[in-house]
């Protein structure tokens, strides 16, 4: 995939980094940082990451299911994710 400043440079687009993009529900879709590391998300309509995608040749898709019984933590909480 060519990178989005490649492509900002090309049309004279002035730009600074690190370049982000977001959907319309403020979930990250693109990101690049100026030592040229880039990805990229999809979500779904919950805003859950459906695929993921970097300069290093990872592409990854999930489910929720990959998810289930996970667990994070958050300021010192610790949360079991559930599929909903």
């Amino acid at each position: 995939m060519k990178k989005l400043s490649e492509t900002y440079k090309e049309l004279g687009i002035a730009f600074t980094f690190p370049i982000e993009i977001k959907d319309a529900h403020g979930n990250v879709t693109y990101l690049e940082y100026s030592d040229g590391f880039w990805c990229r998300w999809e979500h779904d309509s919950k805003g859950n990451v459906t695929y993921y995608e970097d300069p290093d040749g990872v592409k990854r898709e999930t489910s929720r299911a990959d998810f289930e019984g996970k667990v994070i933590e958050v300021d010192g909480i610790k949360y079991e994710l559930t599929a909903l």
